[in-house]
């Protein structure tokens, strides 16, 4: 199975502070774990966790052995970054971006799923009701 995998379900991997989201996202990662499952990210994708992963360590709300580990195990997944995020940033991603009033980092997961023709795992419910509405489909965990 291919999908795209937004960060949000990626971190709260590390964090587990998804609170009902929580299951979704274990259950995400075990479709990751499956063979032949590839996860693609746009180019922002190791930004934005690389980011989040910075900050919580700064706050102390995650020790650096954790956030090590997690490395790893992103490192040993079948995650595949998006050769084309930059040339359809100022274009696609921007237009959606304005259509469904998200950051230029939500809708470059979505630009990606519409491009790749891939369900979406995600968190994040501003992408997820943006996503329905372009007629990408929400992965569901089976």
């Amino acid at each position: 199975m291919k999908f795209v995998l937004d960060a949000s379900v990626a971190l709260s991997w590390l964090l587990e502070d998804a609170g009902a989201g929580q299951a979704y996202a274990v259950g995400i990662f075990n479709v990751l774990a499956r063979p032949g499952a590839q996860a693609h990210v746009p180019a922002t994708w190791s930004l934005e966790v690389a980011e989040a992963i910075a900050k919580c360590e700064a706050r102390a709300v995650l020790l650096t052995s954790r956030s090590q580990a997690f490395q790893s195990t992103i490192a040993a997944a079948p995650i595949l970054c998006d050769a084309d995020t930059h040339s359809k940033a100022l274009n696609e991603t921007l237009q959606l971006a304005r259509r469904y009033r998200l950051s230029a980092y939500a809708a470059s997961y979505l630009e990606l799923a519409l491009r790749s023709s891939l369900s979406l795992a995600t968190l994040d419910d501003d992408l997820r009701r943006a996503a329905s509405s372009a007629g990408v489909r929400h992965l569901k965990p089976a």
